[in-house]
């Protein structure tokens, strides 16, 4: 859906209009299992933990051409990431994908989603990245937002998704004629169960990676 010459990014698990919905990729449905009656989208299992070794190469070089990432490669936070990008069936290029923070919220920022006990106890990490256009093709109105977090024992954390706008991590698709060297920020948020954990890594697992066998941050 268009609104003024934007997409709004599309939910990955439940999309639920018009409203705003909790999903889990783990099997647990007491614990971190989604709420408001939607079906959750299958996932890998939880015991899929993301690498513990930092990537040795460095940064992809930008304007394309660069040596990609490769599923199950762990970067640094800060550190830039690319590889081929399609979105849809016509949409392809290439981008450098950058998880620049994982910053801890707090349990009162999720008050006026008035989810009540559907988020009790619970405490969203924001997960700020930034996109950069290094192919030859527009991207523009692609979503990149196949990103979750990871709790530090490494079993992934509940992703919060919300149709609409949210001030606290604002989220849209890419904007009009997102050409080579074009920039912009994206924003995922991750639950962590308690206060006495936190999300610690970052995942981007769409295409051309698969759920479980993305690449981290952290």
């Amino acid at each position: 859906m268009r609104r003024g010459g934007r997409v709004k990014l599309a939910s990955v698990g439940l999309v639920v209009v018009g409203s705003l919905a909790l999903s889990a990729c783990n099997g647990d449905d007491d614990a971190n299992g989604p709420v408001g009656g939607a079906t959750p989208t299958p996932s890998a299992p939880s015991s899929s933990a993301p690498s513990t070794q930092p990537s040795t190469q460095p940064s992809a070089p930008e304007g394309g051409g660069g040596r990609h990432a490769k599923g199950g490669e762990t970067f640094k936070i800060g550190q830039a990431a690319q590889f081929p990008f399609a979105y849809g069936t016509k949409t392809k290029g290439e981008i450098a994908l950058t998880v620049d923070a994982i910053e801890k919220g707090a349990p009162a920022d999720l008050a006026p989603l008035k989810l009540g006990d559907k988020v009790s106890g619970k405490v969203p990490y924001y997960i700020r990245y930034t996109v950069k256009n290094v192919g030859t093709t527009d991207l523009a109105y692609a979503s990149v937002s196949h990103m979750k977090g990871h709790l530090g024992d490494g079993t992934e954390a509940q992703n919060l998704m919300i149709i609409g706008s949210f001030d606290k991590c604002p989220n849209e698709s890419l904007p009009k004629d997102f050409t080579n060297g074009k920039t912009q920020k994206g924003c995922a948020i991750a639950l962590a169960p308690s206060a006495t954990t936190k999300v610690a890594s970052a995942e981007y697992w769409g295409d051309p990676f698969t759920m479980g066998e993305g690449i981290h941050w952290k």
